[in-house]
């Protein structure tokens, strides 16, 4: 009896002793576990001093259910400040109730202006109104200003449309002190909605508080509409008297195609240099940027973009365009144009790849700029990309279709630097397992070779995914 009350005991101490050691196991697990989520929140908090506006936009995505696009950069870019450049950003309520949908930016007397805007035959009230002011003479010497909101596309508005666009840009001239000719606005988001003009109107004196020279990140994000990530580029010249400074922000996700694309593009540099050479550098190099991306073949009412000059640098003036300063300057603003395009099309909407497409050998310019974009906008070829389904004959499609001139017997077609078909059939290298592994890549290059002419083209373009049926089929509701 003794005996198996011993027995007893030592089995009850047995199964506290293993109690005890699970409770200290847990104990540990919780400890790690603590310590892994402080490490994360220090991380994230981290990142949020460090990237502001892609912190935000992220946490902002997750919490609309928005998926960050898998393209998006790592980070948004440390802008350089522009000298007389000031932006705020604030909630006005447009469409979306405390949701950040507007953007002022004040800009100093003496800023040269230029623009470049959609060809749409159903432009926005905006658009019209910047283009025509563009079109006069104000006075130079005088203060600008830039006031954009997203949300509300104000486009197939009538006389209303361009009624909001004078209530806004009115109050923007009022509480800045600038002619209402150098007040320049811009919205994006539903067609054919009146705009509330009056919400932005109230918002105007809160934003007017809160202007300052750093804050392009708040700006690039308030733009925003189905975007995932905010955009934004820059670069700096060393020229004779002192550095130039380029800095720009942009939206565009759907509706993207040429001319121009879905887009709002504020660029802001401080070199001085007269309007007219300024919109002559601009309208240079739209053809190889903003005209040369596709993400869906539509072309909004609403595309703008906007350059700013402020003339604050220490540098030389640009007199001549033929100077080294000119020329350095203009290859400086080209790669900010075409990053933030490019950047346009890693955040198409639902994308998961992004595509060059290269077109040599054609037969005039205008060919290879056929051949390219009917590959770039092909749903057939878009969808085989999304499915990463090494599907050539769907580019042999396209080239067909495009109705450039075009010899089977001298076609070539390649795969990033895999020859997929030549000399009017499939290239006797071709392997289908090396082609199919590299379709698995984030970044693809189609190259299409036709072989009659000096003729070639560039553009960018991204997949078609049932991503961007989602986004789109609920869009207005």
């Amino acid at each position: 009896m003794a005996k198996d009350k011993s027995k007893a005991a030592e089995k009850a101490k047995a199964a506290d002793k293993g109690k005890g050691d699970k409770l200290k196991a847990l104990r540990k697990k919780v400890k790690k576990l603590k310590a892994a989520v402080e490490t994360a929140a220090s991380t994230a908090v981290e990142a949020v001093i460090e990237t502001p506006a892609a912190a935000v936009a992220a946490v902002s995505a997750k919490v609309s259910g928005k998926q960050v696009s898998p393209l998006a950069p790592a980070s948004f870019p440390r802008l350089p400040d522009i000298a007389g450049v000031e932006f705020a950003a604030g909630a006005a309520g447009v469409k979306y109730q405390n949701r950040t949908d507007v953007m002022l930016a004040r800009l100093a007397p003496g800023t040269a202006v230029a623009g470049a805007f959609t060809r749409s035959s159903t432009r926005a009230a905006c658009v019209l109104d910047c283009q025509a002011k563009l079109a006069g003479k104000p006075d130079q010497t005088k203060g600008a200003a830039i006031i954009v909101n997203s949300g509300n596309a104000n486009a197939f508005t009538g006389a209303k449309g361009q009624e909001a666009v004078d209530a806004v840009t009115g109050a923007v001239a009022k509480s800045l002190g600038v002619p209402r000719e150098r007040v320049f606005s811009s919205s994006t988001g539903v067609i054919g909605e009146p705009l509330p003009a009056d919400r932005i109107v109230a918002a105007i004196g809160g934003l007017v508080g809160k202007l300052s020279v750093g804050g392009a990140a708040e700006a690039a994000k308030a733009i925003m509409t189905t975007d995932t990530f905010p955009k934004g580029a820059a670069a700096e010249i060393e020229a004779e008297g002192g550095t130039i400074r380029i800095a720009g922000i942009a939206k565009g996700s759907g509706m993207i195609a040429p001319d121009m694309a879905t887009m709002l593009v504020y660029i802001f540099t401080d070199a001085k240099i007269s309007p007219e050479m300024l919109q002559k550098i601009l309208s240079s190099h739209m053809d190889a940027t903003f005209n040369a991306i596709t993400v869906d073949s539509d072309t909004s009412t609403s595309d703008a973009l906007i350059l700013a000059a402020t003339g604050k640098s220490e540098a030389q003036p640009i007199t001549d365009l033929r100077s080294r300063t000119a020329r350095a300057f203009s290859k400086a603003l080209k790669e900010v144009m075409l990053d933030l395009a490019q950047q346009v099309v890693k955040d198409g909407e639902g994308a998961t790849k992004f595509v060059e497409i290269q077109v040599t050998g054609a037969a005039t310019a205008g060919d290879a700029s056929r051949v390219a974009m009917a590959i770039a906008n092909s749903p057939l070829v878009k969808t085989a990309i999304a499915g990463e389904d090494a599907n050539w004959g769907r580019v042999v499609m396209a080239v067909g279709k495009s109705g450039a001139n075009a010899d089977r017997d001298k076609l070539t077609i390649r795969f990033g630097d895999i020859t997929v078909a030549e000399n009017g059939w499939r290239a006797p290298s071709y392997s289908e397992a090396a082609t199919s592994a590299y379709m698995k890549r984030d970044n693809l290059v189609i190259g299409v070779d036709l072989g009659l002419g000096k003729g070639k083209r560039t553009v960018w373009t991204c997949d078609l995914t049932h991503r961007y049926i989602d986004i789109n089929a609920d869009y207005r509701s």
